[in-house]
Formats: structure tokens, C-alpha cells, sequence
């Protein structure tokens, strides 16, 4: 045990205990309707234990929205789903001022109705189906945890999270989310198809009368309580290096790979090295650690950092992603 948890709130360490019983409850209950997935599910946990967002990303059909409407209802949290379309305007997703009328008096004034962003989960479903201009609504919401209309400013209740579902972008009717964007999440996570006996698994119970009975394992309050948890958690100094140094190697400079040099046009900024911390002490927690090591990191650097590298027409004409150099600038990390 690592004395330096006692500095925070008392009974640091029991939290930690009562949170890696309280992943696998979780886990169970999602079980009851999702087959598979466990790797996902369980980034979807350490981003919001860390107060990140996630942009799930997969071909349709693989149960991404209903993961993350489960998760909500499992984690007794509210939940907005938004379904991005070209024609979806910026305060759809917000909300607008109306003028109301006073039925006595009748004077007008305007009353600001809320939009589904509204909530402590919110879905943005195919995001990349409707345009920049809509996708960047979010922004302010995502960053601020606040929306502005009218000339007045409204807070969102917390917690407070943007999950997201992308398409991949070689499907037809999509729009490439603005970098500006991307870098507001915290991680990016590949859905990938079930193994055949999942997927037998997912056809009979989805064709059955079973409807799941699910238990609420954790409150808002108890999220936030362990987001607080979560920033206490010390974090070695080799640790640190190794997170920072990680998230420099993107970038195409004279000190990067020759590879990154070649296939980078821009690497990941500052918040990269931030969430590889918070994901690598969020998972550290969750596995029964009080400190996060240097494989924590490297587990969510894939997560963290794919989407915050922009590759250029030499990757392209080799063949080469962002994910595929992350995963080579890890294996060569010291």
C-alpha cells in the first residue's frame, strides 16, 4: 500500500477496494445485455472516472448505443440520446429561447428550453453524419460543462459526459470531425465484430423473451466522489516521464523516429499527456493498484493517442495509420 494515499480524504484505500468490486458488479450487469465488449466497457469506465469523453467507433450494428444507454441505466445516471443527421442544427442539440407569454399580465419574455445536452450522459450518435458547424456545438458543452444561449450562460448538471458513435469514415454520407473536436476526447475506441460464439450468443438471446433485470451499481454522487479519488492518486516520477516522453515521440521534430518523421504530419498536443496520466491512474484503480506504472500507460496510449495524430500522404501511400504507429512507437518506448 502506498502511504501517500492517506494524504487525501480518509478511507482512500477502502475506496479503492469498494471501486474494483463495484467494476466488476458493473461489468456483470452490462453482461446481462451485452455479449463481449469487456475491453471496451471497461475504457467507457476509466474515461468517465477520469471526467473524459469517448468516441466509439465501428461499423452499425454493434451495439454501441445500446452499450452505452445500459451503461447508463446501470450507473443510475440520466441519459440523452442525440441522433446526428445532416440537417441537425446547433440548437437542437442545446436548446433555444422562446417567447413566452404571461397569461395574466401578459407580457413576454423569453424562457430558454433546455436540449438534450442536458443530461448526465449524453449520446451523440453518428456524430460525423452532420456538419462541422453542429458537431461543434458540443465543443463548448464538452469543455466547459456549460451551454450559452441568449446572451446567458447555463450549467450542465454533473457529472457530465459526451459518448459519442462515429462511423468509420469510408462510409457514405460522413464528415471528418474538425481536429479541434477530436482532441476534446478523451479516448477513441475501435468496436470491433464479435468472435462467432458471441456472436451465436448475441443472435439467440436477442431472438429469445429474455428481458434483463438490471441492478444500479453507482450513483452521480458516487461518480464524482471517485473522480475526486481518482486526482488524489499519486503518480510516480518514472511513471510521468515515460507518459510525457510517450506523447512528445508523436511528433514529427528532429528528437521523433524516423518513421514518425515520415508518416506524422502533426502529432498529439499537451491534453495527450494529460489523459495517458489520468487513464493510466483511472485503470491502475481499477485493477487494485494505489499507483499507476509505466504498462498502465502504455494499455491506454492507444486509446489516448490514435485519434490526436494526423497522418500524412507517405502513411497513406504505405499503408500506414495512426493507430498502426502508436502501437510501434509503444513497443519501442523504454
Amino acid at each position: 500500500m502506498n502511504p501517500e494515499m492517506r494524504s487525501g480524504e480518509s478511507g482512500d484505500l477502502e475506496a479503492v477496494k469498494t471501486l474494483v468490486n463495484a467494476k466488476e458488479k458493473i461489468l456483470g450487469e452490462i453482461r446481462k445485455v451485452i455479449v463481449g465488449q469487456d475491453q471496451v466497457i471497461e475504457e467507457l469506465l476509466m474515461a468517465i472516472l477520469s471526467d473524459g469523453h469517448c468516441l466509439l467507433i465501428g461499423v452499425p450494428g454493434l451495439a454501441k448505443t445500446l452499450m452505452v444507454s445500459t451503461l447508463a441505466s446501470v450507473l443510475d445516471l440520466s441519459f440523452k440520446r442525440i441522433q446526428f443527421t445532416p440537417d441537425l442544427m446547433p440548437s437542437d442539440i442545446t436548446g433555444t429561447d422562446i417567447i413566452e407569454e404571461d397569461p395574466v399580465t401578459h407580457a413576454r419574455d423569453f424562457k430558454f428550453i433546455k436540449g438534450p445536452v442536458f443530461a448526465n450522459i449524453v449520446l451523440a450518435d453518428e456524430i460525423n453524419r452532420t456538419p462541422p458547424k453542429t458537431q461543434a456545438a458540443l465543443l463548448q458543452a464538452m469543455q466547459e460543462k456549460e451551454v450559452s444561449a441568449g446572451g446567458n450562460t447555463h450549467s450542465l448538471a454533473l457529472p457530465f459526459f459526451v459518448l459519442a458513435t462515429q462511423n468509420p469514415i469510408e462510409l457514405e454520407g460522413t464528415y471528418p470531425l474538425p481536429e479541434a473536436q477530436l482532441d476534446r476526447f478523451m479516448f477513441s475506441i475501435y468496436v470491433d465484430y464479435p468472435s462467432e460464439a458471441e456472436e451465436k450468443e448475441i443472435v439467440e438471446s436477442t431472438t429469445s423473451a429474455y428481458v434483463p433485470d438490471l441492478e444500479k451499481v453507482l450513483s452521480g454522487d458516487d461518480i464524482q466522489r471517485l473522480q475526486k479519488l481518482i486526482r488524489r492518486v499519486p503518480v510516480p516520477d518514472h511513471t510521468l516521464d515515460f507518459a510525457v516522453k510517450l506523447a512528445r515521440s508523436t511528433r514529427p521534430t528532429d528528437d521523433s523516429p524516423d518513421y514518425v518523421r515520415n508518416w506524422v504530419s502533426w502529432g498529439a498536443g499537451p491534453r495527450a499527456s494529460q489523459y495517458l496520466i489520468l487513464g493510466a491512474k483511472t485503470r491502475a484503480v481499477l485493477h487494485g493498484k494505489y499507483a499507476p506504472e509505466t504498462e498502465d500507460v502504455r494499455a491506454v496510449a492507444g486509446p489516448v493517442l490514435r485519434h490526436r495524430i494526423v497522418t500524412n500522404f507517405n502513411a497513406e501511400a504505405d499503408g500506414i495509420s495512426a493507430a498502426d504507429i502508436v502501437g510501434r512507437l509503444v513497443a519501442d518506448a523504454a
